[in-house]
């Protein structure tokens, strides 16, 4: 085994290149983007794939979805096999000018990767090919059977997943589930996730008037429209923060004793937190005071408004706009309804609308949460890996995000275990500008993963 880690380390500087050359392609999967990156983006992928050994790598589409990659090895006769998930989709670079280098050109800055997609989720896709190509490179053979799948939509949802595992079902049967795309409690602290939160949103759209007027000559009488919606989403929230919805939050469960009490043996540090997130200094933590703030990510709803759109500020005339828009979104968490929920969100944007204003609600997403009791062999194995990974122990978390691809694979694949790991940490900014990797922890998430297929075919054997 100590052969097969020593070859990670010695060829650590490619894997890097390997990163930044996905990295570089812009596959984003967002609405209204055109595709053409993506499919550069899987051919990419396919092609290393191929290049550390994996077998039958190729490209596969469905009809209106983005491109999956498929590859396997599956010569360890009777021993068990991994289905290993990554995609490949990447989210938009949002507000350029905020990127200290562009966002698809990966740069290496005091010891991270930074980039678009370089933590989500192309590294947790590299993981995997390195620690495959370790093996074959040094053993000549995997101890396990593999399977490998490469999404190129999770970032809008995995509308097509369910579909596609259903048409695939017989070629992926496994008897573990590797999903990649998680975070760590903290930068060199491995983790094991076992609980999601799940999502819901709306567009709304208010409209008080045909067209713009002069603020002076028309002012007070007529509706704002910006005002109304300002209104309209207020209420959606008390003074902490937290979801006022009529309804929405009575099936929330507070933590059991059990789960408070490894609530509490977490470590946390308030000065890490809101430096990780960038709070300003007079900005307080929200949410409900008596709650931890782990509690709060990990066991409450929480509402975002992802959007607002109206007259820009920059040039804006002294005048009433006609019509204001905003995207909402609410995290769920387990024993919420996600279509019952959708339906009170819905309700109260629409509710006694200020000044009789206009308002069309547009419903979005519905994705459920996912939450798995962490025992039995599968998980004991990859606690050990992570711990030999990382020299650090293992911890088992929730994680506030939302991956709608993990239920479709537990209910498809017939409930084989589902171990969710990932790179990402606190200061990464996922999904934000400055994306970024660490990669001391990501050399050691490489030989977490070479341990994990031992492991894994010790415990499942």
């Amino acid at each position: 085994m100590q052969p097969v880690i020593e070859r990670i380390d010695q060829n650590f500087d490619r894997f890097c290149r390997d990163l930044e050359e996905l990295s570089r392609i812009p596959g984003i999967s967002a609405e209204a983007v055109p595709s053409e990156a993506l499919q550069q983006s899987a051919e990419a992928v396919r092609a290393q794939m191929e290049a550390v050994g994996l077998e039958n790598a190729r490209v596969l589409h469905l009809d209106g979805a983005h491109p999956y990659v498929y590859a396997d090895w599956l010569h360890a006769e009777g021993r068990p096999t991994l289905l290993l998930y990554a995609h490949h989709d990447v989210q938009p670079v949002g507000r350029l000018e905020r990127w200290h280098s562009p966002p698809f050109e990966p740069e290496i800055r005091d010891g991270r990767m930074y980039g678009r997609g370089v933590v989500d989720d192309k590294a947790g896709l590299v993981t995997h090919l390195a620690a495959i190509a370790a093996w074959l490179e040094v053993e000549g053979s995997l101890p396990c059977n593999v399977k490998f799948i490469v999404e190129g939509e999770e970032e809008t949802g995995s509308d097509h997943l369910e579909a596609f595992l259903e048409t695939h079902a017989s070629a992926l049967v496994a008897d573990c589930i590797l999903l990649t795309d998680t975070a760590n409690l903290d930068t060199g602290l491995p983790s094991i996730t076992t609980r999601l939160r799940g999502l819901v949103g709306a567009d709304i759209r208010v409209r008080g008037l045909d067209h713009p007027l002069h603020s002076g000559m028309w002012g007070g009488p007529v509706p704002d429209p910006v005002m109304a919606l300002v209104r309209i989403l207020s209420r959606l929230v008390d003074d902490h923060g937290d979801v006022a919805i009529p309804g929405f939050c009575d099936d929330v469960r507070s933590p059991n004793p059990v789960e408070r009490a490894q609530l509490e043996a977490l470590p946390f540090d308030e000065e890490a937190f809101r430096r990780d997130a960038g709070l300003m200094p007079t900005s307080q933590i929200g949410g409900d005071p008596a709650a931890s703030v782990y509690e709060k990510l990990w066991f409450r709803p929480a509402l975002s408004i992802n959007g607002l759109i109206s007259v820009p500020v920059k040039g804006a005339a002294n005048q009433l706009t006609d019509q204001a828009e905003a995207r909402i979104s609410v995290r769920l968490v387990p024993d919420q309804d996600p279509r019952r929920c959708l339906d009170l969100l819905v309700q109260e944007l629409k509710r006694d609308p200020p000044l009789g204003v206009e308002v069309e609600v547009i419903p979005g997403a519905a994705a459920i949460w996912w939450s798995t009791e962490a025992q039995g062999p599968a998980f004991d194995a990859a606690a050990r890996a992570m711990e030999r990974g990382y020299g650090a122990p293992c911890t088992f978390i929730g994680c506030g995000g939302t991956i709608p691809f993990v239920t479709p694979f537990a209910r498809v694949l017939g409930g084989v275990p589902a171990v969710l790991l990932g790179l990402e940490d606190p200061p990464c900014n996922a999904h934000g500008e400055n994306e970024s990797l660490h990669l001391g922890d990501w050399r050691k998430g490489m030989k977490a993963a070479a341990y994990l297929y031992r492991e894994l075919d010790s415990a499942l054997g």
